[in-house]
């Protein structure tokens, strides 16, 4: 069994990684994979900053530095903060996946322009560091959002009425306006509204957990992993440090 350790980028109770874990539904999952999602056990709340982000990028470190040694084949960070993305590659040989790379990347295949639809404003900057970093800015035609701040707890539980046409709205405006020609979901919290905007829309819409998870799939299947000359590996590893200063922050 190859298991797949998903790291959600911030602390949330039991039953909401059980609504994020929901994301990738058992009819998406490669017979002889297993999902395990684990969340950061401190840090950020909504990632609205460089400050949380900064905080998400060591809780997410910690919670998969040592996943290869646990025996899983891959890590997928659940969030489209690409939290700890280029660290948990620099210390790990396993493929390690994060949805706003690979969205972009896979927009980037199946059209010429992709717009990501998201939850508020603070998250605006997250797409467009993403793009930069990957070489992708030309063809992000634009960032939309509803205004409406996220929840964590509940994701979209309750709001499916007003979120779900809201979203709608912006994507047809990137579409008709901006020009994409594919829609990136912009949270993994925002997986519920996948299926409606699946349905009402006429370009491809990205649902970035999956997405990501399944490109962890390809990549253990096909025996590839990041590049070590693009990735190196620290010539010390100090987990316990790590560990150890993170628990002295929580308490």
């Amino acid at each position: 069994m190859n298991r797949i350790l998903n790291i959600v980028p911030v602390p949330v109770p039991p039953e909401a990684l059980d609504a994020f874990a929901a994301q990738i539904p058992t009819s998406v999952v490669h017979p002889g994979f297993e999902n395990v999602f684990v969340c950061a056990r401190a840090g950020g709340t909504t990632l609205d900053s460089a400050y949380e982000t900064t905080l998400a990028d060591a809780f997410v470190l910690e919670a998969g530095c040592r996943a290869e040694e646990q025996g899983y084949a891959a890590v997928c960070v659940n969030s489209m903060s690409d939290s700890a993305l280029a660290a948990l590659r620099s210390r790990l040989t396993i493929p390690v996946v994060a949805p706003s790379q690979a969205s972009m990347l896979l927009a980037g295949l199946l059209g010429k322009k992709f717009s990501v639809v998201t939850m508020w404003p603070q998250w605006h900057e997250l797409y467009h560091k993403a793009a930069r970093e990957h070489g992708l800015t030309a063809k992000l035609a634009s960032v939309r959002d509803i205004g409406v701040p996220p929840n964590t707890a509940e994701l979209l539980a309750g709001k499916e009425d007003f979120v779900f046409e809201a979203l709608e709205r912006q994507a047809r405006a990137a579409i008709d306006e901006d020009g994409a020609d594919v829609i990136i979901l912009g949270s993994t919290t925002m997986h519920q509204s996948h299926a409606y905007l699946e349905k009402v829309l006429e370009v491809p819409v990205l649902n970035p957990g999956v997405v990501a998870y399944k490109m962890c799939e390809l990549l253990v299947q096909t025996g590839l992993s990041h590049s070590k000359r693009a990735y190196p590996s620290p010539s010390l590893i100090q987990d316990e440090l790590l560990s150890g200063a993170i628990a002295a922050l929580s308490n």
